[in-house]
């Protein structure tokens, strides 16, 4: 391949675009553009692929649905009273406020579908929590609060869960049924890491909830802890479909949050629009770069390619996902999961079909490396977000995360190696994969 070939000028000018700067969507969308023009194919191509990816694909309706949805929660006191709720179930145990922390994360993540909405709603508010009057150390606070994000793009609904059926065809609510265990399974094993920490450092312990008052506060909590009952009831009862599912949980938060709570304003309102809108569309260029270059890859037969190279080797489907794991865990150190999604994972889609690998646990995996990429060092978004929200240095945030990193792998190999473990509950429903 001589660096005069179109698709070398295409890599070149995406990464040197994006040292320069220019957002990766951008990037991919300049360097498929010049790839076009290399090849002498009509530039035309480029706008067609994005435009007909765009506006035909009806799934991706549900991403700015969801982003709105956690929006509307974190204007409102929908948030408060979940964690007054969450306060409620295990503040009283050692390093109770920690053990909150995580319980916040398991049940918001039934409403955001975003590890970055999590840590900037109501991780924004556990750190704060914690660290009044020097409970834990704000650098504890910030990893703990950074690591049970994560959570919430693999219990459903899923932002990044979407994206992967959106590129592998893979039904969206067999997908998020996939996600309830592994998302489980990481939740208790962070409350072990938590309690271990709890005991050897001798964490406070709060003042427990009186008995008389926990009905009050779940009454209060009710209405936000019916929202995923809603959303998640209406797609597998087959009323709705996930992206009307999506619509509805942002009019179910907007309405509880204005006319029940009474606390979200019109002001408010338009903040979360705004808000929402404005992540919409860093997430739409990126998806829209996306769809270009993988016209180009597949102009260039790269996944066929690959899939042809990597089956020379007579891999088993363990191996391979071995290797895939290995793979994304190194990327989602380097790169934005969305990227790594729309780009990487089509590209290793054909090689798992090969080998008989399923399509529903090869995205529960998937999302899986991607989320831990977000706390991995050294360039975790994550990571550098929550120096920002706790200020802490990066060292001390690396330092705290690491056994919860630790932990994490650990379920990341039960949910590799234990297939049956992730479709436990989508063949209780029907699946036949």
């Amino acid at each position: 391949m001589s660096f005069t070939d179109p698709f070398t000028l295409c890599i070149a000018a995406i990464i040197t675009l994006s040292l320069l700067g220019l957002p990766i969507g951008h990037s991919m969308i300049a360097g498929s553009i010049l790839y076009l023009y290399a090849a002498g194919l009509d530039m035309g191509t480029a706008a067609e692929q994005l435009l007909n990816g765009m506006y035909t694909s009806y799934i991706l309706l549900a991403v700015p649905l969801f982003i709105l949805s956690a929006e509307i929660m974190n204007s409102g006191s929908m948030t408060e009273r979940l964690l007054g709720f969450c306060n409620a179930l295990v503040g009283r145990f050692r390093g109770g406020l920690a053990q909150v922390n995580v319980v916040q994360s398991i049940i918001f993540a039934g409403m955001s579908g975003s590890a970055i909405a999590d840590a900037a709603g109501t991780g924004k508010m556990m750190q704060k929590m914690m660290t009044d009057g020097n409970k834990y150390p704000a650098s504890f606070a910030a990893a703990l609060t950074a690591a049970t994000a994560v959570i919430g793009p693999i219990i459903p609904p899923s932002i990044p869960i979407v994206i992967y059926a959106l590129v592998s065809d893979a039904s969206i609510g067999y997908l998020f049924l996939a996600g309830m265990l592994p998302g489980l399974l990481m939740g208790i094993m962070m409350m072990g890491i938590v309690a271990w920490s709890a005991r050897r450092r001798h964490f406070p312990v709060e003042p427990p909830v009186p008995a008389r008052e926990i009905p009050g506060i779940t009454l209060r909590a009710l209405p936000a802890l019916l929202m995923p009952v809603v959303l998640l009831g209406g797609i597998y009862s087959g009323v709705t479909t996930p992206t009307e599912a999506a619509a509805i949980a942002a009019a179910y938060a907007f309405l509880i949050s204005t006319l029940l709570y009474r606390t979200t304003t019109l002001a408010g309102s338009y903040q979360s629009l705004l808000s929402a809108a404005r992540t919409t569309a860093s997430i739409g260029m990126l998806i829209a770069g996306a769809l270009v270059f993988n016209y180009v890859v597949t102009v260039e037969n790269i996944p066929r390619a690959l899939s042809a190279y990597l089956q020379a080797f007579d891999m088993s489907p363990t191996t391979f996902l071995i290797v895939v794991n290995l793979l994304l865990l190194v990327l989602g150190c380097l790169l934005e999961g969305t990227t790594i999604l729309l780009i990487v994972i089509p590209v290793l889609i054909p090689t798992a079909q090969a080998l008989g690998v399923d399509m529903v646990h090869f995205g529960i995996v998937a999302v899986v490396n991607i989320m831990l990429g977000l706390i991995t060092p050294p360039y975790g978004l994550l990571l550098f977000i929550m120096t920002n929200i706790g200020q802490v240095s990066l060292r001390a945030l690396v330092g705290e995360i690491m056994p919860f990193l630790y932990a994490m792998l650990g379920a990341l190999a039960i949910i590799t190696f234990f297939p049956d473990f992730v479709l436990f509950l989508p063949r209780m429903f029907g699946y036949q994969g």
